[in-house]
C-alpha cells in the first residue's frame, strides 16, 4: 500500500478545493469538493462538489452517486462491488445532519466503511446550520480513521462560504 505524503495529502485538498468552487454560492449550502482515492496506489477514481448532481446533493454524495453510476450499481450496493481500500478526501467534515431530510455524508460513509478507510478533512463544518457536529466521532466509531489536512483553512472557508450573508 502506498503511503501517502503530506505532500500528496495537501495536494489532494487543493483538488477538492478547486472543486468546491464549481459549486454555486448559495446562503443555505456551504461549497464543499471532495474526491475518492484508492489508497493503493493513490489514483483518483471519481470528485464531486456540492449542487453539482441534480437535487440538493453534496459532494461527498455526488462522488458515491457518480461512481455507482460508472460501475453500473446504486450508491446502497457499492460495497458489494467496491473492494480495495479508498481514503475521502473533503474540504470540509462530512454533515450529520440534513436539514433536507436527506441521508446525511456521516452515514453515507459508514455505510461504505468495508472499503472507505480514512476521511481526509480541510476544516470542520461551521456551527452555522446544524450546530456542532459530532460527524468526526461517529466515523471513528465505525472503524473509519479521519485526519485533518491544515494549510488551507482560510481558503476553504471562504470558499465554502462565499454567497452566505
Amino acid at each position: 500500500m502506498t503511503r501517502r505524503t503530506d505532500q500528496h495529502r495537501l495536494a489532494s485538498m487543493q483538488r477538492a478545493l478547486e472543486l468546491a468552487k464549481k459549486s454555486p454560492p448559495k446562503p443555505s449550502n456551504f461549497r464543499v469538493g471532495a474526491l475518492l482515492v484508492q489508497l493503493d496506489d493513490g489514483q483518483v477514481i471519481t470528485e464531486g462538489y456540492t449542487l453539482e448532481c441534480e437535487g440538493n446533493t453534496h459532494a461527498e454524495e455526488c462522488c458515491f452517486l457518480k461512481l455507482a453510476e460508472q460501475l453500473s450499481t446504486t450508491e446502497e450496493c457499492l460495497t458489494d462491488v467496491v473492494k480495495n481500500p479508498h481514503a475521502l478526501y473533503t474540504t470540509m467534515e462530512p454533515c450529520f445532519k440534513r436539514l433536507s431530510g436527506k441521508l446525511p455524508c456521516v452515514e453515507r460513509i459508514i455505510r461504505q466503511k468495508a472499503w472507505i478507510k480514512e476521511v481526509y478533512v480541510g476544516i470542520q463544518e461551521p456551527e452555522k446550520f446544524v450546530g456542532q457536529n459530532p460527524g468526526r466521532g461517529m466515523l471513528e466509531s465505525a472503524g473509519i480513521k479521519v485526519f485533518p489536512v491544515p494549510g488551507l483553512e482560510k481558503d476553504i472557508l471562504e470558499i465554502a462560504t462565499a454567497g452566505h450573508n
